[in-house]
């Protein structure tokens, strides 16, 4: 027998914590491996946590309700055969003694630190993402000594050093912990009559990322205007015959998405990520879908790879990723990896938006409604007045690293492809 710890996994990007919405498993029960025993939820989506191992559920460490950090333990299952004890084991002893109520502190290792920096390291997604969710910076990624080939930092040399500083930190345990960031609080008059209503757990993630994401990038937004019209007839020459063959709608938002990936591919700098002083520029073009929840709330599942995928492709994940987060069926895997998101703000009506970026991407683009509008049109006889199909394209860009001239010219390309689409083409 031994005991093996389970932590809370990581929910997809930028997601540090979940919340344990209930246990599926008692204590005391055999559970098998990747069975659910769970359900926790975060800010972006409600999911079944499976067992990472076979045996039986010894002890539940974090009680329904609990907000627990990615990485922190859960639960300890009791698993059946030989094997090297685990470190909860060795640092509780005998496989036969009880589990204690106390925190126990395992020995660590504590990791050589290099006296001089090494700049230009690889290292692998993984550890990048541990350091980043410990907040450890390149300078101390670039000191820290690694046993993998040629030097390289491996998830055991990172993770002792998580654990040798934590434990280092120990006697200043009850130092005062910094206060989030929070918008200015402001005297509210409540009159007779008001009704007072609580944030749900979602709108208040939403609040702390729209605040977090303005404080970080100075954002500006540029705009222009698309003459959509052939898109427009393209679509209802179509539409009819896609339903019959595919059984979904054929909308208007993965031409868009298609002539996104376009202008992306043009100017590969929008897609990027800012990680303190250095820029990570993406080689897949992942799209976040901003798609609004019945409740109103707003989730973003994200089209990975969408440069791959033809039109046909992207009008059914679209249509796929849009239904599972109307019916809370999206997965984190669904919502992780964005690179850069698209939002329609003319599904409610509106011609025009200023996004706020979604972190850490560096730029969002809102779709205005399709308006018929009196129009100069060239024609070879001259110009003339004619009803077009027009509609705003508003680039809201981050700018730290993206200048008016790239966030301009990217959204004016976006156009251009709308613009120049061909109506001759099939789907």
């Amino acid at each position: 027998m031994g005991l093996v710890e389970m932590v809370m996994p990581k929910m997809g990007e930028s997601i540090m914590e979940g919340t344990i919405l209930g246990w599926l498993k008692n204590e005391g029960d055999r559970i098998e491996q990747d069975e659910s025993i769970l359900e926790v939820a975060t800010d972006k989506v409600d999911t079944e946590v499976p067992a990472t191992h076979a045996g039986i559920l010894k002890q539940i460490l974090a009680k329904e309700g609990e907000v627990v950090q990615v990485g922190a333990p859960i639960a300890v299952i009791e698993v059946e055969g030989e094997g090297t004890p685990s470190e909860l084991e060795e640092s509780v002893g005998a496989e036969s003694a009880p589990i204690k109520e106390e925190k126990v502190v395992a020995s660590v290792e504590v990791p050589q630190v290099l006296e001089k920096p090494v700049s230009g390291r690889f290292y692998s997604p993984l550890v990048l993402n541990i350091a980043k969710e410990e907040k450890i910076s390149m300078e101390e990624l670039e000191r820290l000594s690694g046993s993998g080939k040629e030097g390289r930092v491996t998830k055991k040399d990172i993770l002792d050093f998580v654990k040798s500083r934590k434990v280092a930190e120990v006697p200043q345990a009850t130092k005062a912990k910094p206060a989030p960031v929070e918008a200015p609080k402001v005297s509210v008059s409540v009159s007779a009559g008001d009704e007072i209503l609580e944030m749900d757990r979602m709108r208040k993630m939403i609040a702390e990322r729209m605040v977090e994401s303005k404080r970080i990038s100075p954002h500006v937004t540029s705009f222009v205007e698309a003459d959509v019209t052939d898109i427009v007839r393209w679509r209802n020459q179509h539409k009819a015959a896609f339903k019959k063959r595919e059984g979904s709608n054929l909308t208007f938002t993965p031409i868009f998405m298609e002539a996104v990936v376009k202008a992306i591919k043009d100017f590969p700098m929008i897609n990027i990520s800012v990680d303190g002083n250095k820029i990570i520029k993406h080689k897949d073009i992942n799209l976040g879908m901003a798609v609004a929840l019945p409740s109103g709330n707003l989730i973003v599942p994200v089209i990975k790879n969408a440069d791959q995928l033809s039109l046909t492709g992207l009008a059914l994940k679209v249509n796929d990723l849009a239904l599972r987060a109307r019916n809370n069926k999206l997965s984190p895997d669904d919502l992780s990896g964005g690179t850069y998101t698209v939002t329609n703000v003319g599904s409610f009506g509106n011609v025009m938006g200023t996004p706020i970026i979604m972190q850490p991407q560096v730029g969002i683009l809102a779709l205005g409604a399709i308006v018929k509008k009196p129009a100069v049109v060239e024609t070879p006889d001259g110009d003339m007045i004619a009803v077009r199909h027009k509609m705003f394209l508003s680039h809201s860009y981050d700018h730290r690293v993206v200048d008016g001239s790239l966030g301009g010219m990217f959204v004016r390309k976006v156009a251009d492809y709308l613009e120049k689409f061909d109506k001759e083409q099939g789907i």
